[in-house]
């Protein structure tokens, strides 16, 4: 093999993979032990394995399944958003499954994140095969920050049959129709509740039009945005009403019954 061709190949794995995987295994080694909620398991995503952790539902009529994914450089048991949403959907029926996600190096640059985004898409169908695995096929995917924009990118370009409904907490976005997040909204006939803060990043606060006009051009009847008076990005302080608008929400858009 010629050296330029050695020398493409190296080029083409760094674009490839823009997460640290040692990183990641460092973060699950911290969080591990002290999950209490849920029973903590490995996943299969391309010959990869990944940390999730699975709640089962605390009533025996199951209504279906949530996926979780956390937000930029976050784990399964973040305290904001995800945590209370993890735990305390069980209560209304639905079983939980947040994943670990990607996560870059330390040092990385802030846009490095976007590259992280088709990374997470294995392992959302690996989540997707999970619940199928246990019957559940009724399913919500429920993202914050980047793992909103995981969760609204991966239903664009896939669709999986089982997915009935989005919840995207505190979803960025630029300002380009042609890419990112507007792109995947005008592309997504799927019911979305576009939740945020009054408080919440520039990046979410002021782009929350231009999303509204996304779903209009798809024609998207079932998508929903609104406004949480006094809430900041992660909700301090809000976690039950964040919760109280996911579950109401999801149990009109994705009502299935899942019999055990």
């Amino acid at each position: 093999m010629k050296w330029f061709q050695i020398l493409f190949l190296l080029l083409g794995a760094s674009v490839v993979q823009a997460s640290d995987l040692a990183r990641e295994q460092r973060i699950v080694a911290e969080i591990e032990e002290a999950v209490v909620v849920g029973e903590p398991l490995r996943l299969q995503a391309g010959g990869l394995e990944f940390f999730a952790i699975h709640a089962e539902a605390e009533r025996p009529d199951v209504r279906g399944g949530v996926i979780i994914l956390h937000g930029y450089n976050a784990n399964p048991t973040w305290a904001d958003v995800v945590q209370p949403l993890r735990s305390e959907l069980p209560a209304a029926g639905w079983e939980t499954l947040a994943l670990q996600l990607p996560v870059t190096a330390a040092d990385a640059p802030r846009g490095a994140a976007a590259r992280l985004i088709p990374e997470s898409f294995p392992r959302i169908d690996a989540a997707v095969t999970f619940f199928r695995d246990r019957g559940i096929v009724n399913l919500v995917l429920v993202g914050h920050s980047l793992g909103a924009r995981m969760a609204l990118e991966y239903l664009a370009a896939r669709k999986p049959r089982e997915i009935r409904a989005l919840v995207a907490v505190g979803l960025p976005a630029g300002r380009d129709r042609q890419r990112g997040t507007l792109a995947a909204l005008a592309n997504l006939r799927l019911p979305v509740l576009d939740i945020y803060g009054s408080r919440d990043l520039d990046a979410v606060r002021g782009t929350a039009p231009l999303r509204a006009a996304a779903a209009r051009r798809a024609g998207n009847g079932d998508y929903r945005q609104v406004e949480v008076a006094g809430a900041d990005h992660f909700f301090r302080g809000l976690d039950e009403t964040l919760v109280a608008r996911v579950r109401s929400w999801i149990a009109r858009m994705a009502p299935g019954y899942q019999p055990k």
